[in-house]
């Protein structure tokens, strides 16, 4: 299973870090053509691609999904 993230907060995210793509990449243990293709919205990470990018970014990997998905959102809220 693929989990999408928001290209422009992975982007944002990368270059605040001042990580080319093939840093990143590098750093993951991927491609460069694949953090390029998630970076236009064209393919998305594994779980497990996903959780280093976020330790890469150091980052929590909610920071990288889209606003409206609250698929890890509702696993970090503390009940009302």
């Amino acid at each position: 299973m693929r989990t999408p993230i928001d290209p422009q907060r992975l982007t944002r995210r990368r270059v605040e870090k001042g990580l080319s793509q093939y840093a990143l990449a590098r750093a993951i243990g991927a491609s460069r053509q694949l953090v390029s293709a998630v970076s236009l919205g064209k393919a998305s990470f594994s779980p497990e691609k996903l959780a280093k990018v976020a330790e890469v970014l150091e980052c929590e990997i909610a920071d990288l999904l889209p606003e409206d998905d609250n698929t890890f959102h509702t696993q970090t809220q503390k009940p009302a």
